[in-house]
Protein backbone atom coordinates (compact mmCIF):
# COMPACT_ATOMS: atom_id res chain seq x y z
CA UNK A 1 0.00 0.00 0.00
CA UNK A 2 3.13 2.20 0.07
CA UNK A 3 5.04 3.80 -2.43
CA UNK A 4 7.73 5.94 -1.90
CA UNK A 5 10.85 7.80 -3.39
CA UNK A 6 14.41 8.74 -0.98
CA UNK A 7 18.13 9.47 -1.18
CA UNK A 8 20.18 8.80 -3.99
CA UNK A 9 17.02 9.06 -6.58
CA UNK A 10 15.57 5.58 -4.97
CA UNK A 11 11.89 5.06 -5.76
CA UNK A 12 9.95 1.87 -4.61
CA UNK A 13 6.47 1.30 -6.84
CA UNK A 14 3.66 0.04 -4.68
CA UNK A 15 3.99 -3.19 -6.02
CA UNK A 16 7.31 -3.70 -4.52
CA UNK A 17 10.02 -2.68 -7.43
CA UNK A 18 12.92 -0.82 -6.34
CA UNK A 19 14.58 1.37 -8.94
CA UNK A 20 16.61 4.39 -9.70
CA UNK A 21 15.69 7.20 -11.76
CA UNK A 22 17.97 10.59 -11.45
CA UNK A 23 15.05 13.00 -13.46
CA UNK A 24 15.68 16.67 -12.39
CA UNK A 25 11.99 18.01 -14.56
CA UNK A 26 8.98 17.05 -13.07
CA UNK A 27 7.66 13.78 -12.72
CA UNK A 28 3.88 12.22 -11.89
CA UNK A 29 4.70 10.42 -8.50
CA UNK A 30 1.41 8.90 -8.75
CA UNK A 31 -1.72 9.66 -10.02
CA UNK A 32 -5.54 8.48 -10.36
CA UNK A 33 -5.50 7.06 -13.83
CA UNK A 34 -9.06 6.21 -14.63
CA UNK A 35 -10.46 8.09 -17.92
CA UNK A 36 -13.14 9.36 -16.39
CA UNK A 37 -13.11 12.00 -13.22
CA UNK A 38 -9.61 11.67 -11.75
CA UNK A 39 -9.34 11.64 -7.76
CA UNK A 40 -6.17 13.17 -7.23
CA UNK A 41 -2.42 13.25 -8.71
CA UNK A 42 0.96 13.74 -6.78
CA UNK A 43 3.56 15.89 -8.79
CA UNK A 44 7.79 16.37 -7.60
CA UNK A 45 10.27 17.83 -8.53
CA UNK A 46 13.81 17.32 -7.79
CA UNK A 47 16.48 19.41 -7.45
CA UNK A 48 20.84 19.71 -6.30
CA UNK A 49 20.84 21.31 -2.85
CA UNK A 50 24.13 23.07 -1.81
CA UNK A 51 25.85 19.94 -1.01
CA UNK A 52 25.23 18.24 -4.28
CA UNK A 53 22.60 15.57 -3.13
CA UNK A 54 19.37 15.31 -4.79
CA UNK A 55 16.41 16.54 -2.40
CA UNK A 56 12.64 16.96 -3.34
CA UNK A 57 11.94 20.77 -4.39
CA UNK A 58 8.64 20.88 -4.26
CA UNK A 59 5.67 18.74 -4.59
CA UNK A 60 2.31 19.26 -6.17
CA UNK A 61 -0.74 17.36 -4.59
CA UNK A 62 -4.72 17.78 -6.26
CA UNK A 63 -6.91 16.25 -4.38
CA UNK A 64 -10.57 16.74 -6.21
CA UNK A 65 -10.80 20.17 -6.64
CA UNK A 66 -8.30 21.75 -3.96
CA UNK A 67 -4.30 22.30 -5.20
CA UNK A 68 -1.88 21.91 -2.99
CA UNK A 69 1.67 22.74 -3.45
CA UNK A 70 4.51 22.35 -0.87
CA UNK A 71 8.04 23.35 -0.61
CA UNK A 72 10.36 22.72 2.96
CA UNK A 73 8.62 25.02 5.57
CA UNK A 74 5.44 26.27 2.98
CA UNK A 75 2.59 24.98 2.25
CA UNK A 76 0.18 26.53 -0.09
CA UNK A 77 -3.63 25.78 -0.59
CA UNK A 78 -5.38 26.75 -3.68
CA UNK A 79 -3.56 29.89 -4.24
CA UNK A 80 -2.58 31.33 -0.66
CA UNK A 81 0.16 30.55 2.18
CA UNK A 82 -1.38 28.80 5.31
CA UNK A 83 -0.22 27.21 8.89
CA UNK A 84 -0.58 23.98 9.75
CA UNK A 85 -2.70 22.53 10.80
CA UNK A 86 -5.04 22.87 8.30
CA UNK A 87 -7.97 21.97 7.07
CA UNK A 88 -10.09 21.98 3.36
CA UNK A 89 -12.49 19.88 1.97
CA UNK A 90 -11.54 16.48 3.21
CA UNK A 91 -7.92 17.15 3.35
CA UNK A 92 -5.80 17.95 6.39
CA UNK A 93 -2.42 19.62 6.69
CA UNK A 94 0.13 18.63 9.55
CA UNK A 95 3.48 19.44 9.85
CA UNK A 96 5.89 19.32 12.55
CA UNK A 97 10.03 20.26 12.19
CA UNK A 98 10.51 17.06 10.32
CA UNK A 99 7.94 15.78 8.33
CA UNK A 100 4.63 17.33 6.72
CA UNK A 101 2.00 14.99 6.72
CA UNK A 102 -0.79 14.95 4.60
CA UNK A 103 -4.48 13.10 5.47
CA UNK A 104 -6.89 12.88 2.66
CA UNK A 105 -10.20 11.04 2.89
CA UNK A 106 -10.42 9.45 -0.03
CA UNK A 107 -7.81 6.89 1.07
CA UNK A 108 -4.52 8.42 0.88
CA UNK A 109 -1.92 9.51 3.46
CA UNK A 110 1.39 11.16 2.25
CA UNK A 111 4.23 12.20 4.37
CA UNK A 112 7.83 14.55 3.38
CA UNK A 113 10.56 14.70 5.29
CA UNK A 114 10.44 18.24 3.76
CA UNK A 115 14.02 16.85 2.31
CA UNK A 116 14.54 13.46 0.08
CA UNK A 117 11.84 11.21 1.58
CA UNK A 118 8.03 11.16 0.44
CA UNK A 119 6.42 8.60 0.94
CA UNK A 120 2.05 7.66 -0.08
CA UNK A 121 0.08 5.03 1.44
CA UNK A 122 -3.17 4.34 -1.35
CA UNK A 123 -6.26 2.44 0.09
CA UNK A 124 -6.23 -0.51 -2.27
CA UNK A 125 -9.35 0.55 -3.74
CA UNK A 126 -7.12 2.09 -6.08
CA UNK A 127 -5.89 -1.25 -7.27
CA UNK A 128 -4.89 -1.14 -10.77
CA UNK A 129 -6.30 2.43 -11.39
CA UNK A 130 -2.53 4.07 -10.49
CA UNK A 131 0.31 5.28 -12.87
CA UNK A 132 3.36 7.21 -12.17
CA UNK A 133 6.60 6.82 -10.94
CA UNK A 134 4.44 4.84 -7.87
CA UNK A 135 3.55 2.08 -11.10
CA UNK A 136 -0.36 0.83 -11.45
CA UNK A 137 -0.64 -0.88 -8.01
CA UNK A 138 -1.77 -4.18 -9.30
CA UNK A 139 0.26 -6.34 -7.03
CA UNK A 140 2.62 -7.84 -9.88
CA UNK A 141 5.78 -6.82 -9.46
CA UNK A 142 7.65 -5.95 -13.14
CA UNK A 143 4.49 -6.24 -15.11
CA UNK A 144 2.91 -2.71 -17.04
CA UNK A 145 5.46 -0.72 -15.59
CA UNK A 146 9.08 -2.43 -16.82
CA UNK A 147 7.20 -5.19 -19.32
CA UNK A 148 4.11 -4.25 -20.79
CA UNK A 149 2.87 -6.24 -23.90
CA UNK A 150 5.94 -6.92 -26.21
CA UNK A 151 7.78 -3.83 -24.77
CA UNK A 152 10.11 -3.87 -22.09
CA UNK A 153 11.93 -0.56 -20.25
CA UNK A 154 14.71 0.27 -18.46
CA UNK A 155 14.24 2.23 -15.17
CA UNK A 156 15.57 5.47 -16.82
CA UNK A 157 12.97 4.79 -20.13
CA UNK A 158 10.35 4.35 -17.45
CA UNK A 159 10.91 7.43 -15.63
CA UNK A 160 11.10 9.52 -18.76
CA UNK A 161 7.92 8.50 -19.93
CA UNK A 162 6.42 9.84 -15.89
CA UNK A 163 7.69 13.41 -17.21
CA UNK A 164 4.99 16.39 -16.79
CA UNK A 165 5.26 18.29 -20.39
CA UNK A 166 5.94 22.14 -19.57
CA UNK A 167 7.11 23.83 -22.57
CA UNK A 168 8.88 25.97 -20.27
CA UNK A 169 10.93 23.79 -18.10
CA UNK A 170 15.14 23.91 -18.32
CA UNK A 171 15.20 20.45 -17.88
CA UNK A 172 17.26 17.59 -19.68
CA UNK A 173 16.00 13.81 -19.69
CA UNK A 174 18.30 11.08 -17.77
CA UNK A 175 20.11 9.33 -20.69
CA UNK A 176 18.26 5.68 -21.44
CA UNK A 177 21.75 4.10 -22.32
CA UNK A 178 23.55 4.80 -19.20
CA UNK A 179 23.94 2.17 -17.43
CA UNK A 180 24.30 2.50 -13.35
CA UNK A 181 27.31 1.34 -11.47
CA UNK A 182 26.95 -2.50 -9.76
CA UNK A 183 28.97 -0.85 -6.60
CA UNK A 184 29.49 -4.29 -5.12
CA UNK A 185 32.52 -3.56 -3.20
CA UNK A 186 30.22 -1.67 -0.61
CA UNK A 187 28.19 -4.71 -0.10
CA UNK A 188 29.93 -5.50 3.25
CA UNK A 189 29.69 -2.23 4.76
CA UNK A 190 26.08 -1.39 3.48
CA UNK A 191 24.90 -5.46 5.19
CA UNK A 192 26.60 -4.77 8.17
CA UNK A 193 24.65 -1.30 8.80
CA UNK A 194 20.80 -2.59 7.83
CA UNK A 195 21.54 -6.18 10.20
CA UNK A 196 22.81 -4.62 13.29
CA UNK A 197 21.09 -5.41 16.48
CA UNK A 198 18.90 -2.25 16.10
CA UNK A 199 17.00 -3.39 12.87
CA UNK A 200 16.56 -7.09 14.08
CA UNK A 201 12.71 -6.68 14.44
CA UNK A 202 12.84 -5.75 10.57
CA UNK A 203 14.66 -8.58 8.59
CA UNK A 204 11.56 -10.97 8.17
CA UNK A 205 9.02 -7.74 7.03
CA UNK A 206 11.31 -6.21 4.31
CA UNK A 207 13.15 -7.29 1.09
CA UNK A 208 16.49 -6.57 2.85
CA UNK A 209 18.32 -6.77 -0.35
CA UNK A 210 16.45 -4.08 -2.34
CA UNK A 211 17.88 -1.63 0.63
CA UNK A 212 21.47 -3.08 -0.02
CA UNK A 213 21.68 -2.47 -3.24
CA UNK A 214 20.46 0.93 -2.46
CA UNK A 215 22.77 1.51 -0.16
CA UNK A 216 25.40 0.51 -2.29
CA UNK A 217 24.61 2.87 -4.97
CA UNK A 218 24.57 5.68 -2.69
CA UNK A 219 27.92 4.46 -1.30
CA UNK A 220 29.12 4.71 -5.13
CA UNK A 221 27.61 8.13 -6.15
CA UNK A 222 29.08 9.44 -3.19
CA UNK A 223 32.84 8.51 -4.66
CA UNK A 224 34.13 7.74 -0.86
CA UNK A 225 32.60 11.06 0.59
CA UNK A 226 31.28 10.02 4.31
CA UNK A 227 28.53 12.62 4.75
CA UNK A 228 25.38 11.93 6.14
CA UNK A 229 23.31 11.84 2.80
CA UNK A 230 25.60 8.95 1.80
CA UNK A 231 25.30 6.38 4.61
CA UNK A 232 21.83 7.82 6.13
CA UNK A 233 19.30 7.97 3.47
CA UNK A 234 18.62 4.20 2.57
CA UNK A 235 19.07 3.58 6.15
CA UNK A 236 16.68 6.08 7.15
CA UNK A 237 14.25 5.01 4.71
CA UNK A 238 14.56 0.70 5.91
CA UNK A 239 14.01 2.01 9.67
CA UNK A 240 10.56 3.67 8.41
CA UNK A 241 9.27 1.11 6.28
CA UNK A 242 9.97 -0.93 8.89
CA UNK A 243 7.68 0.88 11.01
CA UNK A 244 5.08 1.33 8.43
CA UNK A 245 5.21 -2.67 8.28
CA UNK A 246 4.88 -2.73 12.42
CA UNK A 247 8.40 -3.59 13.15
CA UNK A 248 9.76 -1.28 15.76
CA UNK A 249 13.01 -0.42 15.19
CA UNK A 250 15.91 0.12 17.76
CA UNK A 251 18.17 3.41 17.95
CA UNK A 252 20.56 3.11 15.61
CA UNK A 253 21.29 6.60 15.32
CA UNK A 254 24.19 7.97 17.65
CA UNK A 255 26.05 10.98 18.21
CA UNK A 256 28.51 10.30 15.60
CA UNK A 257 26.01 8.11 13.17
CA UNK A 258 23.36 10.17 11.27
Amino acid sequence: YVCSTWGNNHFKTFDGDVFQFPGFCEYNFVSDCREAYKEFSVHIQRALNSNGHPQIQYILLKVKDTMIYMKPNLVVADGRIVKTPYYTSGVLIESNEIYTKIYAKLGMVLMWNQQDALMVELDNKFNNHTCGLCGDYNGIQIYNEFINGDASYNSITYGNMQKISNPKAKCVDPDETQALPSCNEHRDECQRLLTSPAFADCRLRLNLEMYIQACMQDKCACNGKDDSFCLCSTVSEYSRQCSHAGGRPGQWRTQSFC
